[in-house]
């Protein structure tokens, strides 16, 4: 039956390909005899042909489509059991199912596999552009195309092609919060030198493009050698003329895909892109006429996608090896490209317009440096300092009069506000104002340089605005940033969501949405190591570019799986059902796991509800002190003494705090004015002054931190901070009114100090200053002592605790030091032995455990990781006040674990992807610092002494023991 249809089929059709017509049969006998009843029935030869040429290639399309799909079918397979073997690895890396579902419609990530941020940077800004992601999805090689592709070249970019349409189709519709790109990957390795070291962002987007032109040159129609029609080429590439002077003109037309731009001695990207298209005049060495030659490039056509690659890497010859550029540079959401060779005439002038403008500038700047004067590293105005000199002058000295304190409590008025010569006549004054005078008007006469400075800055920013060169806009689309130094580093990628106009952050496998802000704040450079070193700008006025798939017949916009062929749409599914099949394998084992665990834990209440009930039962009773207990106490430097020692009075521990022991030896002194004068006169005349001049003479003076005498008088931390006096004052008599002083020798003193006190009105004294900004800091200092003391008591032997004592020590401190240097703790003295704790211990023993690849081990160091160490990481990293020795030990850690990447540890590699951009990178994040144990507020003398105790014992061998 099948010969006689054949030949029936070559006289209807005229074609004698034997095996085509045999396939066409195969594809479907049914049509086939159909349409010889169709010729039969009197259908013209013409349409006939035309139908079975059509039924043909159907048949054709069929067959190849369902050969691919089932390539898909076996890469999905072997996709699913990749990860799950790399899963069944790392099982300690699964905290719940949850945490490897895609949530809703939030974009997809891919995981890191290995010095590989580089690749999830670059795919995720061109996955995330629609126009390029629907090429690769619709990418599409015929059966011939395929059998003439010979050579490895082309076999290796075809298998890319697919691997990456694959990738797409994975982060378009897959049930994954993360994808795994090894089989990408895996192909770009072998194009590069070695599969170890980090590669740089623009070597492989030139690769990415060349080998996308090449694969999609392939599928292209007519010459194969004509890239005109090469989509590759359309979207990415355009064209620059350059110009070369020198006695004639010289012009040649050069393509670019990526434009290079220099970043060194530039300020902003317009600036770079000025130097980027004009070079430095050179003067002649051959011309008797002097004659210059110069180079001018000048962009012919632009292409859609702007890429401009920053050259943040130099290679330093003295050192020998590369280094990284962290200087600042600016660049805008939208820059406007008119530097079109048709504008040529009017950049010339805007060009010789800014030039003039910037000469300009330096000459007023240098008129400015005039007018700041000093002969050291500091310098003043000179203008204001004229007149401070002539105010000086000519300001008339006053007596002080005397404050006498309690008895008077307002400050006199009439106090001069500015010092005054001790003595001048009116002939030296006269000389001294006409001179002044003069010299002030001379100055300030010469120009209004700030102003001047301020307009002609304006104006060449106003330069780079002009309406008639703003008409070929760009809008930013992707920033890739690099964190680190030349030798290692971490990438992630900042993207535009054009259809929720957004900035979304892409850090491997963590996808968060984002701010300009903070992509100001990474990718500008300067501050800290991160800086963008690749831009890719889209031509604004294409809509087509972001313009999401709509259905031809509803017009609406598609998501998820409608985007996808149907091969890659089976494709997608089938992986999508491996994953849920491993999820479920994987909740059967949790489930179980959990439920022995749920088993050994009931078997233990019993045991302690029985304890409780014990202790409950054995609680002893309390019998209550006496109310008027006499006791005889022994204080330093005065003797013994009877107190009273009733339930809410006497306090030992108080008493023989060095602050109420100097209280009590100057109401000791004062007996003798107190006998003759009264209680009074014993308090203001004699026990008041005598403290108040003890404790200023000890703030003059100069202690270590194991003697801070701010630790025992909280006057004296007042003192060497400048508290208004009235803070002072009030502070000394509300210690004379301590109750601890209910003995025979001083109740009279300490009843005649709270009659002083109940003078000081509301309206005389601010509270919320005194309470709050001296009282409340003193609290914060010695609260931040503790910290600093239990954290180095730790030090010695338990380093997790130590850090977060030391980190927040480090960090309540930083925020008294923004009041004044004697506000707070030595802060080298706590970041010295908090980066010891992170370099020399915690760090490496995290490395270790998590390097073991051993399920507890490796949890164990994730969880240091997260609860010290990165925390503190990411606080340090926002410190602009950062020493070098804290930012050298910051980058060391992060090096650290970057080349960790690189180690044979597959069975890791999810965990250490998940891990490293919160080393990294914590911009965004919200800093989670575990709150340290509630410690014991000891007395200030027993704080002095537990640090000199600890500081010995961690210079020596001895180890003291953290009570």
């Amino acid at each position: 039956q099948s010969e006689m249809l054949i030949n029936q089929l070559k006289e209807i059709t005229g074609i004698q390909d034997q095996q085509i017509l045999y396939r066409a049969l195969n594809g479907d006998i049914g049509q086939a005899v159909g349409l010889l009843t169709a010729q039969t029935a009197g259908l013209p030869k013409d349409e006939l042909q035309t139908a079975i040429e059509l039924s043909l290639q159907e048949s054709h399309n069929a067959q190849e489509e369902e050969r691919e799909f089932h390539a898909l079918e076996v890469s999905a397979e072997e996709n699913a059991a990749r990860i799950k073997r790399k899963r069944c690895e790392a099982q300690s890396d699964l905290c719940s199912p949850a945490d490897w579902i895609r949530q809703d419609d939030w974009p997809v990530g891919i995981r890191n596999v290995g010095n590989t941020c580089w690749f999830s940077a670059v795919i995720q800004s061109l996955f995330h552009l629609p126009v390029f992601r629907r090429l690769v999805l619709n990418y599409h090689l015929s059966e011939r195309v395929l059998e003439k592709c010979k050579s490895h070249s082309d076999k290796r970019n075809i298998a890319f092609m697919q691997e990456l349409r694959c990738l797409f189709a994975l982060m378009v519709g897959s049930t994954r919060r993360f994808v795994d790109p090894s089989a990408a990957v895996e192909l770009l390795r072998d194009a590069f030198r070695t599969s170890e070291a980090q590669q740089d962002v623009s070597e492989f987007s030139h690769k990415l493009l060349d080998w996308l032109e090449d694969a999609f040159q392939l599928a292209a129609k007519g010459n194969a050698e004509d890239k005109q029609h090469n989509p590759m080429v359309q979207l990415f590439y355009g064209t620059f003329v350059t110009e070369r002077r020198h006695e004639k003109t010289l012009c040649n037309i050069e393509q670019f895909g990526q434009y290079p731009l220099q970043v060194n001695g530039f300020n902003n990207l317009d600036e770079c892109l000025e130097g980027a298209m004009v070079e430095k005049e050179i003067e002649s060495l051959h011309s008797d006429n002097g004659v210059t030659s110069g180079r001018e490039r000048w962009f012919k056509k632009l292409p859609p996608v702007l890429t401009f690659e920053l050259s943040r890497f130099e290679f330093n010859t003295q050192l020998g090896r590369p280094e990284k550029i962290h200087k600042k540079l600016e660049f805008p959401q939208i820059i406007y490209m008119d530097y079109l060779h048709k504008n040529l005439e009017r950049t010339h002038e805007r060009r010789g317009e800014v030039k003039k403008l910037k000469e300009q500038l330096a000459v007023l700047q240098q008129k400015l440096e005039y007018k700041n004067y000093g002969s050291g590293p500091t310098k003043y105005p000179l203008a204001d300092m004229l007149q401070f000199v002539l105010e000086f002058a000519t300001t008339k000295p006053t007596r002080t009069p005397i404050y006498k304190p309690f008895t008077q409590c307002r400050h006199p008025i009439d106090c001069p506000p500015h010092p005054a010569p001790h003595s001048i006549t009116e002939e030296e004054l006269h000389f001294v104002k006409t001179c002044l005078q003069r010299w002030r008007t001379e100055v300030e006469n010469d120009i209004n340089l700030k102003a001047s400075i301020d307009r002609l800055s304006q104006t060449l920013e106003g330069m780079y605005s002009d309406t008639s060169l703003c008409q070929v806009p760009y809008r930013l689309h992707a920033v890739l940033v690099h964190e680190g130094q030349a030798s290692a580093g971490h990438y992630w990628a900042y993207i535009y969501d054009h259809a929720n106009q957004r900035w979304m952050k892409y850090n491997d496998v963590s996808i968060t949405e984002s701010s300009w802000d903070e992509l100001e704040r990474d990718s500008f450079g300067g501050m800290t190591n991160a800086s963008a070193y690749c831009l890719m700008y889209i031509d604004d006025r294409l809509p087509h570019l972001i313009t999401e798939d709509t259905d031809d017949e509803t017009g609406q916009v598609l998501h998820g799986m409608d985007l996808l062929p149907a091969v890659l749409r089976r494709y997608v599914q089938e992986d999508n059902r491996w994953f849920q099949q491993e999820l479920s394998e994987w909740e059967e084992q949790f489930c179980q796991t959990g439920a022995d665990g749920q088993l050994e834990a009931s078997r233990d209440v019993p045991e302690a509800e029985q304890r409780d009930e014990e202790q409950r039962q054995e609680a002893p009773s309390r019998q209550r002190q006496t109310e008027n207990e006499v006791s005889e106490v022994e204080i330093p430097n005065v003797g013994r003494i009877m107190v009273r020692a009733d339930a809410d009075g006497y306090n030992e521990e108080m008493m023989l705090t060095p602050a109420m022991q100097g209280v009590i030896l100057a109401i000791a002194k004062a007996r003798q004015t107190f006998d003759k004068e009264g209680p009074e006169a014993g308090l203001i005349k004699q026990a008041f002054h005598e403290e108040y001049s003890r404790l200023y003479e000890l703030s003059q003076e100069e202690a270590t931190p194991q003697e801070d005498a701010r630790l025992q008088h909280a006057l004296v931390y007042f003192f060497q901070n400048k508290a208004p006096k009235r803070v002072i004052e009030r502070t000394l008599l509300e210690q004379f009114t301590d109750r601890n002083l209910s003995f025979d020798e001083a109740i009279s003193i300490m009843r005649e100090a709270r009659a002083k006190l109940r003078l000081i009105k509301p309206e005389d004294m601010d509270m919320d200053e005194y309470l709050q900004q001296w009282h409340d800091d003193y609290r914060l200092f010695r609260t931040v002592f503790v910290y600093l003391l239990t954290g180095l008591e730790h030090y010695q032997h338990g380093m997790r605790e130590a850090l977060n004592y030391l980190t927040h020590a480090y960090e309540t401190n930083g925020s008294l030091l923004k009041n004044g240097d004697k506000r707070g703790v030595d802060k080298s003295l706590i970041a010295v032995y908090r980066r010891k704790c992170l370099t020399q211990a915690l760090n490496e023993s995290a490395s270790r455990l998590f390097c073991s690849g051993e399920d507890g081990k490796v949890e164990e160091g994730v969880s240091v990781m997260d609860e010290v160490v990165i925390p503190c990481l990411h606080l340090m990293s926002r410190d602009s006040s950062l020493s070098q020795e804290d930012r050298d030990a910051m980058e060391s850690i992060r090096s650290h674990w970057c080349c960790c990447l690189g180690q044979d540890m597959d069975s890791l590699q999810v965990k250490l992807g998940e891990l490293l951009p919160r080393v990294l990178d914590g911009s965004t994040e919200t800093v989670v610092l575990k709150d340290p144990p509630k410690v014991h507020m000891n007395q200030a003398h027993d704080l002095c002494s537990r640090l000199a105790a600890v500081m010995e014992s961690i210079h020596n061998t001895s180890v003291v023991i953290v009570k």
